[in-house]
């Protein structure tokens, strides 16, 4: 199959962004050679998590970090870094990456960008003679977006060393391969992926470029924006209990209908967020009806309420209400609801003085500094809890996203490597 993802993104490109090193047909050359790798009939992207495609495009990046004179080793969780020696090599490593794993049928920049953004600034660094005072690493993360065992984040989960492998181990993909044999199958070990921790004295910082997967930046005509926080999700089950009954011989005073409840619940949700903070959000994105049936009253309803934040005191303050809310909706209906909470995740957000040091990088380069936050989870999301982040996200074309029309032009890629490039010699001091 023929897909030049190369070539469409050289079509464009002003070259006026190639200064300092960095080069915007190095970079559209190897976002092309990764596309090939997993390529599917839509044009898409399929390299699952601990998939030998995964390996394959970790080892063509690791061979791209090697000709950089980068040294590269990988963890016991299949995390490859490449180190690039500071000044003064004792100081805690900045490391920045992404992953190159997808979700079936994804598309070509979600991680690959971030990881090939990150070994830009090396090959920069090295056209220009330049060395940074502390190490440097470049990293990419396994297994971030959890296709395989529909939980993401094992790569980074690992570094860390968090994670329970114990519940781990049982966890089976679509084919009926557990953990463990996923693992054995890409060379790795469920005893490796144990020891993969590191420690994190080691590690000054984490830095994340990732496309925005939204649309803040296209409406703000920008190539690149600064991240405030990544939003932590609580998802809330709510089950809603009325009583089923025939739709032509029960009168409308006497019904108990468990849909008409969570109707109701669900428009009142949509207005509690900006109560909260303006960056608070809350999402019904799934609901059960029984019986489901076209002359049945409903007598049961199952949905699921997904809250986030990028601060932990609102997005708990938004949880909150959502509870009190069930229970205004319940006296209201006479209906029953009962709850239960499957995911609280605490947000991360960007310190400020961080986001400072991105506002003055992106300043210097021409770039309007604009901010926003993550709805989405990342890498950076599961090491913030250890260590300090920064995360840098890159316009998206119609925000689209884990689909083959996924698209960044590659003007825009540029100016975020430029950004990046600036705000990690600013950390240097």
């Amino acid at each position: 199959m023929k897909f030049f993802l190369q070539e469409k993104l050289m079509q464009e490109y002003d070259t006026q962004h190639d200064y300092d090193g960095i080069s915007g047909e190095r970079l559209a050359t190897r976002l092309g050679e990764l596309s090939k790798i997993g390529l599917t009939d839509g044009k898409g992207s399929n390299r699952p998590g601990y998939s030998k495609g995964e390996k394959q495009a970790k080892e063509l990046v690791s061979s791209w970090m090697r000709d950089a004179g980068l040294k590269v080793h990988e963890d016991g969780a299949g995390n490859v870094f490449g180190r690039l020696a500071g000044k003064n090599d004792e100081l805690p490593a900045i490391i920045c990456g992404s992953h190159v794993d997808s979700v079936p049928n994804g598309g070509h920049f979600d991680g690959p960008l971030g990881v090939l953004s990150a070994l830009e600034v090396v090959e920069a660094w090295k056209q220009t003679g330049y060395q940074p005072e502390k190490p440097y690493e470049v990293v990419i993360f396994s297994d971030e977006e959890g296709a395989r065992f529909n939980g993401g984040f094992n790569g980074s989960e690992g570094l860390l060393g968090i994670g329970d492998l114990s519940e781990k181990v049982k966890l089976k993909d679509v084919a009926g391969k557990s953990f463990s044999e996923v693992l054995d199958e890409v060379g790795l070990s469920v005893e490796g992926y144990s020891n993969a921790s590191r420690n994190l004295d080691d590690i000054e910082m984490f830095v994340e470029v990732h496309i925005e997967q939204g649309k803040r930046l296209e409406k703000e005509n920008l190539p690149c924006g600064i991240v405030t926080g990544i939003a932590g999700p609580c998802w809330l089950e709510f089950t809603f209990g009325g009583d089923a009954g025939h739709a032509g011989n029960t009168p409308m005073n006497d019904r108990k209908d468990a849909l008409v409840a969570a109707s109701d619940f669900i428009m009142e949700v949509n207005k509690l967020p900006s109560q909260v903070s303006d960056s608070a959000v809350a999402t019904v994105g799934k609901l059960n009806v029984e019986p489901n049936g076209v002359n049945v009253i409903p007598g049961k309803v199952t949905l699921y309420v997904d809250i986030r934040d990028i601060h932990k005191e609102t997005r708990d303050d938004l949880v909150d209400r959502v509870l009190k809310l069930s229970g205004v909706i319940s006296e209201k209906h006479d209906v029953t609801i009962n709850h239960e909470e499957k995911m609280r995740v605490t947000p991360i957000p960007i310190e400020e003085e961080v986001q400072q040091k991105l506002e003055h990088a992106f300043q210097e380069k021409g770039i309007r500094p604009f901010k926003l936050p993550s709805g989405a989870g990342h890498d950076a999301m599961i090491v913030g809890a250890k260590l300090p982040v920064a995360m840098i996200f890159t316009q998206s074309k119609d925000g689209i996203s884990h689909n083959p029309d996924e698209w960044s032009d590659l003007d825009d890629c540029v100016q975020t490597v430029h950004g990046l490039k600036h705000f990690l010699e600013r950390m240097q001091g």
